[in-house]
């Protein structure tokens, strides 16, 4: 462009005409406006349909429903909070946030080693290949992996088979007798039901303690071997405290995703019920609407102190 035609170009560039034009001259001037007209469409939505709905379920577990007509009764009343401490009801909720501890317990122990591998040793293609094994579960349909694991843990399943070749029936057998963890195979026991939630919610552990680990220094480890630790104040003194955020971040989905969970219980495991399958009981069957609203809110209470807990421990940093 020559001196005489950058001289013929204006140096502020015409407005632009029409509704378009006066809009764009609104949203310079006034860029807050620009940023509440695109925050509003999330922020109704979440202070209307999810707020809002967590917000009419509390309201209904202070209700409570008549038990000779079966309607409910709307005065305010802490009876259906009562119920809950009915012993059928309390075992729930116990059963319910064991299995939810020991799950999460078991996924960080089966995660950290594959997350230490792979933010340690893991380079290149190797970490491309580690992150595709653990996203690639996640990829396919929920049902399809439940099903497929109730096929594994049949009585006729691979895994009684390999117990057979291994002629390692007898201890199978005598897991399968116990109370409280047996039944007539794994796929009817709350060993399966543990088994399948490890499984799943697995990948939800890897992934933030793989992140922490990251995070810490290689020079603090290669300095506490220089300083004498053995590998195992090594890791319980320098790794682990630096690597807890990470578990604790892990923990948050492994723990809240098996207190909600529906599916698993329901195919996978015993008649003893979860907290999911007594809030469908109770809405659907038994049509007792603030019982099932009082069990939702147990879980939300749980995680309400679980996740205060996380956030001093940092664990967001680690999400």
């Amino acid at each position: 462009m020559t001196a005489a035609e950058a001289s013929a170009v204006p140096a502020i560039l015409p407005g632009r005409s029409g509704l378009a034009g006066a809009l764009s001259d609104l949203f310079w001037r006034r860029p807050k406006l620009l940023l509440l007209l695109m925050l509003a469409p999330p922020v109704l939505w979440l202070g209307i349909v999810y707020l809002g709905s967590l917000f009419a379920l509390l309201l209904q577990s202070f209700f409570s429903i008549d038990e000779f007509s079966g309607l409910i009764n709307r005065e305010f009343t802490l009876k259906t909070y009562g119920d809950l401490l009915q012993p059928g009801n309390y075992d729930i909720i116990i059963r319910t946030v064991t299995m939810a501890a020991l799950a999460t317990i078991a996924a960080a122990i089966v995660a950290f080693p594959i997350a230490y591998y792979a933010a340690r040793y893991a380079r290149g293609r190797w970490k491309a290949l580690f992150y595709l094994g653990v996203m690639l579960p996640l990829w396919s349909s929920y049902l399809v992996k439940v099903y497929a694991w109730k096929l594994i843990l049949a009585k006729e399943g691979i895994l009684t088979w390999l117990f057979e070749r291994l002629r390692l029936s007898f201890l199978l057998d005598a897991w399968l007798a116990l109370p409280a963890v047996g039944g007539n195979s794994l796929s009817v026991s709350a060993t399966g039901t543990f088994l399948v939630f490890v499984y799943v919610w697995l990948p939800f552990m890897i992934l933030p303690i793989q992140a922490a680990l990251e995070r810490v220094p290689g020079n603090l480890i290669e300095a506490s071997s220089d300083l004498g630790a053995s590998p195992g104040q090594t890791f319980r003194n320098v790794v682990f405290p630096l690597a807890l955020p990470g578990i604790v971040a892990g923990s948050i989905f492994t723990f809240s995703l098996t207190l909600g969970d529906y599916i698993i219980p329901s195919l996978i495991g015993t008649s003893r019920l979860f907290i999911g399958q007594a809030v469908y009981a109770q809405q659907g069957t038994a049509g007792n609407i603030p019982l099932a609203a009082a069990f939702t809110v147990v879980p939300i209470v749980i995680m309400g102190f679980y996740l205060w807990g996380a956030k001093r421990l940092g664990a967001f940093d680690a999400l």
